[in-house]
């Protein structure tokens, strides 16, 4: 947070430190559960975690890019984007980060990157068509705080875990199936092995699931109270948010459903019609809780406070 204007959040800094302390230990634990049941599995499950680990950190700038469809654009091609970009940057003391625009017609926004020297906000032609540059200057204000908070980096991380945990389980199973089960006295003995990888997995990955969906509805209300002090304009904020909210709600449930991979990621997430589920899962907190931390920054700044 030092060199940049953004409010700094020691709550953000505390759970990230949490978040990652736990995984960590989660992790350690999970890694050591696979040498107890096959030593041998172990150290290929070790492997193959430590490499996806290195690739997601160092890659996922381009592999999110990539999913996503986003191309980075020059401030000659999207000069009125560039422009509110340069804007926040002047405001908030930040380095430019690139610039991206996505070709779809869900409007969304999202930064990513491991820092600020590789961060990527990348905006969809859908958001671009739909929203002021008032209202968009706030969206890539919010989208700025997670690169100065550095969680796009924390998340990027901590989402390894459970990614790792369902990897290592399809390789377990088809280990069984195609490894242990031709075995002439092993079926019974690779069937037990196969549960309890399947159970060690599941439990892994339901832990990192429930720590990084904690972290991320934090995030989100941490980015957009930082955005709304550095532009002083919570209310712009809060009609972004109402306006694509509800034009999220018109998108077709295909298009929605290609985009719910990156929720974490996004300003707002990407539910289908009829989508409904527990705010102890979700990546987001719920929109009426972030319309009413942003009027009560708006009465503080009217107040002078």
């Amino acid at each position: 947070m030092a060199r940049t204007r953004y409010a700094s959040d020691r709550g953000l800094t505390s759970r990230m430190l949490v978040t990652m302390f736990l995984l960590g230990l989660v992790y350690v634990v999970f890694v050591s559960a696979f040498f107890v049941i096959t030593p041998k599995f172990g150290m290929i499950a070790l492997g193959v975690a430590v490499l996806f680990l290195l690739a997601q950190y160092f890659f996922s700038d381009r592999l999110t890019m990539f999913a996503m469809h986003g191309r980075e654009v020059s401030a000659e091609e999207a000069p009125e984007l560039h422009g509110v970009i340069d804007r926040i940057c002047a405001m908030s003391d930040a380095p430019k980060p690139k610039v991206a625009i996505a070709d779809t017609d869900v409007p969304n926004a999202f930064a990513t990157g491991r820092n600020q020297k590789k961060a990527v906000v990348c905006v969809t032609t859908g958001l671009l068509r739909r929203l002021d540059p008032v209202e968009l200057e706030g969206v890539l204000a919010h989208e700025m705080a997670h690169i100065a908070h550095k969680d796009v980096a924390v998340m990027t991380i901590a989402s390894f875990l459970g990614i790792c945990a369902g990897l290592i389980t399809r390789f377990g199973l088809e280990w069984g199936l195609w490894g242990g089960f031709n075995r002439r006295d092993g079926d019974q003995n690779t069937g037990l092995v196969l549960l309890a990888v399947i159970a060690v997995s599941a439990v892994a990955y339901a832990v990192s699931f429930l720590l990084t969906r904690a972290l991320s509805r934090y995030r989100e209300l941490s980015a957009d109270r930082a955005a709304a002090l550095l532009t002083g304009r919570p209310s712009a904020l809060a009609s972004a948010l109402t306006k694509v909210t509800g034009e999220i709600a018109r998108i077709p449930t295909n298009d929605l459903r290609s985009a719910q991979a990156f929720n974490a990621f996004f300003f707002t997430p990407a539910f289908g019609k009829g989508f409904s589920i527990s705010s102890l899962f979700s990546t987001h907190p719920p929109l009426d809780r972030r319309l009413a931390q942003l009027s009560a920054i708006s009465d503080q700044l009217g107040r002078g406070a």
